[in-house]
């Protein structure tokens, strides 16, 4: 049985969509991180980085003691390589995948993540920020692009790469983007979007950014004002 700790931001998503593809039996334990339960000490002992997701194998291969692990990338290729799926076996592919993986978890997400925050979450317009981060995830758009120009998914098939880059697309308007400019893009985007699996990990989830400025300032103080003395608990 695997536990999941989970909210339903981009990074939570791409791991309920390994799940729901491959039919793993799981238990989704909901973090409500605008109240602040990512802080909780026994969060932390899964998570020491107090993000979500955090996954607990209770049943690794091999037996033994249960295995903790946090980081979206970590948790999306252990499951790969528990269950032996949407990761080429052949090194040559295998590392296809993996960089394409690390492409999203190092540029991407950081970016797009910084994007959507001076965009959305800024208390007042910063221009700089705004200008900086929206033309990085444009050129981001630009490199997947070509890539899918090439290929029908991210890697050649469809894999844990395009699991990890879909869920940090689904809020291209918000992140100042549009798909019309990227056609393969918009192509790749559409087709993984009518995936079974997909369509199941974001039923009830509601739109990326939806309550936009409209968090308290405890929510602000919670998701953006955190220091070390957080996680000192």
């Amino acid at each position: 049985m695997l536990d999941v700790y989970f909210a339903p931001t981009p990074n939570g998503l791409k791991i309920k969509i390994f799940l729901e593809e491959t039919g793993l039996p799981y238990t989704l334990h909901k973090v409500n991180i605008s109240k602040g339960e990512q802080f909780q000490p026994e969060f932390l002992k899964v998570s020491p980085n107090n993000k979500i997701p955090a996954l607990v194998d209770q049943a690794p291969q091999g037996g033994g003691a249960p295995i903790a692990l946090f980081e979206s990338g970590a948790i999306l290729l252990y499951l790969a390589e528990k269950t032996g799926r949407f990761i080429p076996q052949d090194l040559r592919g295998r590392y296809e995948v993996l960089k394409w993986l690390f492409w999203q978890m190092a540029g991407l997400g950081p970016m797009a993540g910084q994007a959507g925050h001076f965009r959305v979450y800024a208390p007042e317009p910063i221009p700089y920020g705004i200008e900086r981060y929206t033309k990085e995830v444009n050129r981001l758009y630009g490199v997947l692009d070509r890539q899918l120009a090439q290929h029908g998914y991210v890697a050649g098939e469809y894999s844990i790469a395009d699991m990890a880059i879909y869920p940090w697309i689904v809020p291209h308007e918000p992140h100042g983007q549009r798909l019309e400019d990227f056609a393969h893009l918009k192509r790749w985007f559409e087709n993984v979007k009518a995936r079974p699996a997909v369509m199941r990990a974001y039923e009830g989830v509601e739109p990326p950014y939806a309550r936009g400025k409209n968090i308290s300032e405890e929510e602000r103080r919670v998701l953006f004002g955190q220091t070390a003395d957080s996680v000192k608990r």
